[in-house]
């Protein structure tokens, strides 16, 4: 942590949105791979063909929680209920302000008793490093900083690696690497395995719409398991992922990656920006997209709007449980998949082969330009949403956009515009050149918009209406 906090930082810009939309912080990296293996285009049909190793070692924090009190922590600061929860299980984990507002989405995992560990973007695990640090439950913490923040003399090695196998064959891909029949696990369950006479943990896990395995271990073994993998998938068409292609892989199967961390206000988070460093994910990260209000607040979201509605439970205390359970029954918008009409992209490009005023650049496959997109969704000319996720798709041969909506305009098929671009020119972010904003025409279509992702998942959020 840095001498000033987060909240001294915060004190001193005053006009938060104003600071946020115009860091000098482009869209979050995925170092460690190439940007491209092969190419985007065949990397994203693997996923939907074949088979896929998304390499997931290098742009996510790990935080190690341990401790006779790390059960009652962590159930005390999620919404999700932990009837059940026992060791070789996993479940998301997003956490809420007192205020109701969700802080972020990772991964528990819950190895063995007394021991769990938290993987994903940084805002949800700042959150438990800091209820941990008030001495009310007896745990400790080990935080693993994903590559991009650790010296470079550190960034050759993790705590972990962590793989995802996924795409129609990662079944049999999986079961040449072990030389025998996987474990049939139930989604979100573990399980150990052995591949190249290491062991190693599987989860049974989606994330491009398809079946598939997180498969993780101690770093040391690294190479092992992903030579093994990769010669098990020379015959079932294994491709390899690179960063420049990752980021889409969340437009299929509906997961919204970017929530802003609903920290910046609120009586109930203060003791924590006063606890937190400036020099953070929070202090550094940048806001974009046509969506601008004077007040941060309208930027934070709700579980119902993310789709995790049908997480929260009411059966055990947990922080901003009075919160949820006052709006539990008011209306919420609605998370949908919207698909950019073809013409209307075309024409967004075609300005590019022009002199004169332009569109705001469309980056393929991944179009965001920021940490947290937030593009206004318009019916009429009436901001009814906001997009918070862009790219296009080879499967789906489209740019879609991921969106929550009044439930007024949520029925598929509703005929919406995205309105892209920022006004005034653009901010002063360095990913943003100077531009014009433009409306794009969209269909309210499936979330998720992969038909694999909504019959392959086990029931939750993503096989539920929100």
């Amino acid at each position: 942590m840095t001498d000033k906090t987060l909240q001294q930082l915060l004190d001193e810009k005053g006009d938060i949105v104003h600071f946020l939309r115009n860091q000098q912080t482009g869209p979050n990296v995925y170092p460690g791979v190439p940007a491209e293996y092969s190419n985007w285009r065949d990397e994203q049909r693997s996923w939907a063909e074949s088979s896929v190793l998304f390499n997931q070692s290098f742009h996510m924090v790990d935080l190690l929680v341990t401790g006779p009190g790390a059960f009652d922590m962590l159930a005390w600061l999620a919404p999700n209920s932990f009837k059940g929860f026992v060791p070789n299980r996993a479940k998301q984990f997003a956490p809420v302000t007192p205020e109701g507002y969700v802080i972020g989405d990772v991964i528990l995992f819950y190895l063995e008793e007394e021991k769990f560990e938290l993987v994903g973007r940084a805002p949800s695990i700042e959150w438990v490093e800091y209820w941990a640090s008030t001495g009310k439950w007896d745990v400790k913490v080990e935080r693993d900083e994903r590559t991009a923040a650790r010296p470079l003399d550190e960034q050759g090695y993790r705590r972990n690696y962590r793989f995802q196998l996924q795409g129609p064959n990662a079944m049999p891909v999986l079961e040449k690497a072990m030389g025998q029949t996987p474990p049939d696990l139930k989604f979100f369950h573990m399980a150990p395995i052995t591949i190249a006479g290491v062991e190693v943990r599987a989860l049974r896990h989606g994330m491009a719409g398809q079946p598939g395995y997180e498969l993780f271990g101690p770093w040391k073994d690294y190479d092992t398991v992903r030579n093994a993998l990769i010669e098990a998938g020379k015959d079932h068409g294994l491709a390899l992922c690179g960063g420049r292609t990752y980021s889409s892989n969340t437009l299929e199967s509906g997961w919204i990656p970017s929530p802003l961390p609903a920290t910046y206000t609120g009586e109930g988070s203060k003791g924590f920006r006063e606890w937190l460093g400036a020099n953070t994910y929070e202090g550094k990260c940048s806001l974009g997209g046509s969506f601008v209000s004077d007040r941060i607040e309208d930027y934070y979201l709700n579980p119902w709007e993310l789709g995790y509605g049908i997480m929260v439970k009411f059966d055990h205390e947990f922080v901003g449980r009075e919160a949820l359970e006052k709006i539990k029954d008011q209306p919420h918008r609605q998370k949908v998949t919207l698909a950019l009409d073809n013409e209307d992209i075309v024409r967004v490009m075609s300005s590019m082969l022009q002199t004169g005023d332009k569109a705001k650049f469309l980056e393929f496959p991944s179009a965001v330009y920021c940490m947290h997109p937030y593009d206004a969704v318009l019916k009429d000319g009436k901001t009814i949403g906001l997009s918070t996720w862009i790219g296009y798709t080879v499967n789906a041969g489209r740019f879609l956009a991921l969106a929550m909506v009044d439930a007024a305009y949520a029925e598929p098929g509703t005929e919406v515009t995205l309105l892209w671009g920022e006004p005034d020119g653009g901010t002063s972010k360095p990913t943003v050149e100077p531009h014009v904003q433009t409306e794009i025409k969209a269909i309210v279509s499936s979330v998720p918009y992969s038909e694999a992702a909504r019959d392959n998942y086990a029931d939750g959020w993503r096989t539920k209406a929100a």
